[in-house]
């Protein structure tokens, strides 16, 4: 028989335990794919008398990560504990250096330290899988690695995560405003234990980080990701923003420009009839376009026990397999320093203001947006609540810089109340 694969697995929580059953549910299968079985030797945990519902008695444990990942025993290390740094960080370095492979759904380790990482693994001989680090069960990291390696990548985006998606769905579908469905959230177990993570898009803007290295051939550039979270979406931005035809979505796009390479993970407008705007709950999707494929859209559940699982499972059967691939697609020492794009490529906007009932405020709203070089394509006002009007503006293409001179006089003059919002609109 051929010699089985034996898997150290770090953490289980939800994952890790998916994990633990699909091999158990699966064996022959797995077995029968990939022509070799796949068992586990061996886990590590932080409380090895919790029930998880699964019997963990047959594996040897161990209570420090660094240990496990450092067994003989293992020829695989499936890390599954999350966090950039700590146990999760020294566990694969250790794996790594001792001759494993690895195995990971860490986006956040990857984002900060995947160069380093993969410099690691590579001297080694070894390789760095994390289909699981993005999406959930959609395989986009294998598709931009495998599947579109005859493509130029042009730009990819989507929404990355299923905790901010399920916030404005449900604000749009019934009506509810963020903090009530905040908390929501919050009792339903869809947040981080860190919710800014979430809802700031910082949790959507490592996923970015890992997908524009795949495509773009540049070095995993978290710090250079422009990041904005969606607490200061309104209930009158969905339902203004539907009523000009569009859906308001947490929105990461990463794009090779004149100016350098554009990455940013923002609240977006984009059309209600474009598969991202019909994209519904906690699903997410991913949006890739190649100078030969042109535009595909991979959708699915972007979390959860199985889905999850099912990513970190793919890779430990390429690996069963003898599939090797670089970390991020291409050997590390050619990856690039991304060079961040100082000013995206123009594009729409959608302004909200609160005009007040003065006479001529509309005409001075339009005069600051011309002399500042922003032209308005549409333009839509609104009954007066009280002493204001709200007024929606959509723009032509402009940049975000040139808009930004004319919020500031926005700002100063004495016909606006409040602050103004503006948020990109994203052509899909």
């Amino acid at each position: 028989m051929t010699q089985a694969l034996r898997l150290g697995i770090a953490g289980l929580g939800t994952v890790g335990v998916g994990v633990v059953k699909i091999i158990r549910r699966h064996a022959e299968l797995l077995q029968s794919r990939t022509g070799r079985p796949i068992e586990i030797v061996a886990v590590s945990a932080r409380d090895s008398g919790k029930d998880r519902g699964v019997n963990l008695s047959g594996y040897a444990w161990e209570t420090d990560p660094v240990a496990l990942a450092r067994r003989d025993d293992i020829d695989v290390f499936v890390e599954l504990m999350g966090g950039e740094n700590g146990p999760a960080k020294a566990s694969v370095e250790a794996a790594l250096t001792t001759g494993k492979d690895v195995v990971t759904a860490n986006k956040a380790l990857l984002a900060v330290h995947g160069q380093a990482l993969a410099e690691m693994a590579e001297a080694a001989g070894r390789v760095i899988r994390f289909e699981a680090a993005v999406a959930g069960g959609i395989p986009v990291i294998k598709s931009l690695t495998e599947g579109l390696a005859g493509n130029e990548i042009t730009r990819v985006m989507g929404v990355m995560n299923g905790t901010c998606n399920y916030i404005l769905t449900r604000m749009q579908s019934q009506g509810l405003g963020y903090n009530a469905l905040f908390e929501e959230c919050a009792q339903l177990g869809y947040l981080e234990a860190d919710p800014n993570l979430d809802v700031g898009g910082i949790d959507a803007a490592h996923k970015l980080a890992l997908l524009a290295s795949i495509a773009f051939g540049t070095k995993p550039n978290f710090d250079g990701i422009e990041i904005e979270g969606i607490e200061h979406i309104s209930l009158d931005d969905i339902h203004q923003a539907d009523d000009m035809g569009y859906r308001i979505k947490l929105l990461g796009v990463a794009q090779r420009t004149p100016r350098g390479l554009e990455q940013r993970m923002q609240p977006c407008l984009v059309p209600s009839n474009s598969p991202l705007g019909q994209l519904e709950g906690g699903t997410n999707m991913v949006v890739i376009e190649g100078d030969a494929v042109e535009q595909i859209v991979l959708r699915g559940p972007g979390a959860g026990e199985g889905p999850t699982a099912s990513a970190v499972m793919g890779d430990v059967c390429d690996l069963a397999r003898g599939l090797r691939v670089a970390t991020f697609g291409r050997p590390a020492a050619t990856l690039v320093e991304a060079k961040p794009a100082i000013t995206g490529l123009p594009a729409p906007y959608y302004l909200r203001l609160a005009l007040l009932d003065k006479p001529g405020a509309l005409a001075k709203v339009a005069a600051i947006l011309g002399n500042a070089g922003v032209s308005i394509d549409r333009m839509r006002q609104y009954a007066h609540a009280e002493d204001t009007a709200p007024v929606l503006i959509v723009t032509h293409k402009t940049t975000r810089a040139t808009l930004d001179i004319a919020l500031e006089d926005l700002r100063k003059t004495d016909v606006v109340s409040g602050e103004p919002v503006a948020l990109r609109i994203e052509q899909v």
